[in-house]
């Protein structure tokens, strides 16, 4: 059994980036360009893990790990931000307290994002 990763990102390079580097060390990526997008893969397709942008159009990141919190309590979830109008850190520190269960900032290194899955997913 793969395990599944949704990675949601406004950015389609972050997403690729994300999808190549993860399935390379033998995950099953699915992708979504913002929350609206990501919820709905979501419901539709159980994964394992998400990783989401926090700073996103249509509906954000802090939103959406809400929501997917509120229906998957289990759900381990890694948010990622480079900043926005207030520093990364602002944004990572409130994704925590909606749920994240790791938080990184962009920009980050392949060893730190792989690292951190393989910790949260440790049975691949």
């Amino acid at each position: 059994m793969m395990q599944r990763i949704l990675i949601i990102d406004d950015e389609p390079h972050i997403l690729l980036m994300l999808k190549k580097m993860l399935e390379r060390v033998g995950y099953e990526t699915d992708l979504a360009s913002n929350g609206v997008e990501g919820l709905q893969l979501f419901h539709r397709n159980p994964v394992n893990l998400v990783i989401t942008d926090i700073i996103m159009p249509e509906k954000e990141g802090l939103e959406t790990i809400r929501e997917m919190k509120k229906s998957h309590p289990e759900l381990k979830i890694i948010a990622m931000s480079g900043g926005g109008k207030i520093s990364a850190e602002n944004y990572l520190e409130t994704a925590k307290i909606f749920g994240a269960t790791r938080i990184i900032e962009k920009p980050f290194t392949q060893q730190e994002m792989v690292s951190a899955v393989q910790e949260l997913l440790p049975e691949v």
